[in-house]
């Protein structure tokens, strides 16, 4: 059956730029902030003092909302959308709501993805602001961990007393810019005195740095992080940490600004926390611990979005932020798109967007029951909601409501992209109905004791459906040497593809008779967590045939056209 053309309906930027915000004072006031806890960044967004944290601490928390999503396509679901429209409904029905969601990287902007903060009417603003420099938290990130680096550098060359090995040099290099040519580069060529060798560069939301400013509970406690750093190893064989190169002050210096959560508000003027963005398939996919504590003392509802599908930030949230920070989600909401399940069930991303097909959609519910078992293994309430896109035809969203109601899940079909929180109330109606059935018995997945090898096995047998964990090239010898150093009561951050349940992004629906290929572990020791790296994650992505950087421009009244 083909599927109709939609109408045309004005682009993000133009319905971002058609808006009239609130002053960002009023908003604040709104949240419950004092004037003097905020510093004003223009008239529409701020930077938030840790002192208001510390004013509201002993308040009591609010619920704890966590949207997550079966395993998206290429194109993305509408996951930080559906966060947005849910607050944006939980408004509209009077309640006391803030949101909290991640920076975006200004990599994918220029990229392919686009922009990173919803859709339609259902928007953060400024958007353009956000998407771009925004309050400058990722360059000081960028410059802090590059800072490091440099010092490093400079120990070698004026004596090296840490007896550093030259060659087991562990902090790379950090852009914000995907740049595949800086994978792989050898440094030191400009003749004598320079140390010629071999290093690279990761994506900045990849740095250990990032992760440690999203996870730390204080200004203290991020200079404490700071110092556990490893980054090299010594000729004997021992880690060396960022605090024995005296380098945490310069680091904290530059982060001073960048540990306050940023206040923007969404285009139907809820409160936002954006703060620290952290990718999900290559680190924890949360936004910062400081924001996320800061809503819950504030509101009697906090919503946050963890990256990509429930086998990564929903599963990283519950066994990395919310054990090291004492949260206590309770309900998830699963994001699933007609489009995702025909994919899961068989049909190319084109197919899927064009024409219906419903035993394909069908074939695709068994990726997203894999997510809500994920969901029910954390102990948490599982709430759908179908991310309605214009393609999607009424027969299709009926067979998914059905397959929802036979689950005995609560299911919703959310329009907020085309209306806003109106298209949301739905689902948010749902969602404070899971609420108050108190069923929620949130539970890490693994006690941190386990030996590593034993966590990593667990979730990948528990969340991703393997058989097993098949260890390649320094896999094995990483874990016991990580054993030996005293990093094996870590939780684990798994970096994998987000576009499979597996570790190959080609393999779709949920596939069984197969091992996760785990090639590498290494310590985040400041994060606090150990990195397994899995089949062929990249931590520095390129730049696709037509970057998306092409079209982007700016007039001389300074309007930005191109942007999403």
């Amino acid at each position: 059956m083909p599927i109709e053309t939609a109408r045309r309906v004005p682009s993000n930027i133009e319905i971002a730029q058609a808006a009239r915000p609130l002053q960002i004072t009023e908003i604040a006031r709104m949240a419950g902030l004092r004037m003097e806890e905020i510093e004003v960044y223009g008239p529409y967004k701020a930077k938030v003092s840790l002192k208001a944290l510390e004013r509201i601490r002993s308040r009591p928390q609010g619920k704890l909302i966590l949207v997550t999503a079966m395993t998206p396509t290429e194109a993305g679901e509408g996951k930080t959308s559906t966060a947005i429209g849910l607050t944006e409904a939980m408004g509209r029905l009077r309640k006391k709501v803030i949101l909290t969601l991640r920076e975006p990287s200004i990599g994918p902007i220029f990229g392919a993805k686009g922009g990173a903060c919803g859709s339609g009417y259902a928007q953060v603003l400024p958007m353009e602001d956000i998407n771009l420099h925004f309050t400058g938290d990722i360059h000081a990130v960028g410059t802090a961990h590059n800072l490091l680096a440099a010092l490093v550098e400079n120990h070698l060359l004026h004596g090296n007393a840490l007896s550093i090995d030259p060659k087991r040099i562990l902090w790379r290099r950090v852009s914000e810019i995907p740049d595949r040519n800086l994978r792989h580069i050898e440094v030191g060529l400009g003749g004598i005195g320079y140390l010629k060798r071999e290093t690279g560069f990761d994506i900045t939301m990849a740095s250990e740095i990032m992760a440690i400013l999203a996870l730390s509970s204080s200004f203290a406690d991020l200079k404490e992080r700071l110092g556990e750093m490893v980054v090299a190893t010594t000729t004997d064989g021992r880690p060396v940490r960022a605090g024995e190169l005296r380098a945490v002050g310069a680091m904290a210096l530059l982060l001073k600004d960048a540990v306050k959560p940023n206040l923007v508000q969404t285009l139907e003027g809820q409160p936002v926390f954006i703060h620290t963005g952290p990718f999900a398939n290559m680190a924890h996919g949360a936004n910062s611990v400081l924001a996320t504590e800061m809503a819950l003392r504030l509101s009697d509802y906090c919503v946050t979005e963890s990256g990509f599908g429930a086998d990564l930030g929903l599963e990283k949230f519950c066994d990395i932020v919310a054990r090291s920070a004492g949260l206590k989600p309770e309900v998830a909401v699963l994001v699933v798109t007609a489009r995702a399940l025909k994919v899961h069930g068989g049909l190319s991303l084109q197919e899927a967007s064009s024409r219906e097909d419903t035993k394909a959609l069908q074939r695709g519910f068994e990726n997203m029951e894999r997510h809500i078992g994920i969901i029910r293994r954390l102990g948490l309430v599982p709430v759908v909601t179908v991310n309605r896109f214009a393609s999607d035809t009424p027969t299709e969203l009926k067979i998914i409501e059905e397959h929802c109601m036979g689950l005995k899940i609560r299911c919703s079909i959310s329009s907020v992209t085309e209306k806003g929180g109106e298209g949301g109330l739905e689902l948010a109606r749902a969602v404070l109905g899971a609420l108050q059935e108190r069923s929620a018995r949130f539970q890490p997945l693994y006690p941190l004791d386990q030996p590593i090898a034993a966590k990593i096995e667990t979730i990948a047998r528990e969340i991703y459906g393997a058989d097993g964990v098949e260890y390649l090239e320094t896999a094995e010898a990483d874990i016991r040497r990580l054993t030996q150093e005293g990093f094996g009561g870590l939780p684990i951050n798994m970096a994998k593809s987000q576009l499979s349940l597996t570790d190959d992004p080609k393999v779709k629906g949920v596939p069984s008779g197969w091992k996760l290929k785990v090639r590498e572990v290494h310590a985040a020791a400041g994060a606090r967590f150990l990195v397994a790296l899995t089949g062929k994650i990249l931590t520095m992505p390129g730049l696709p045939k037509e970057p998306l950087a092409e079209r982007l421009d700016i007039d001389s009244d300074g309007k930005i056209t191109g942007l999403f």
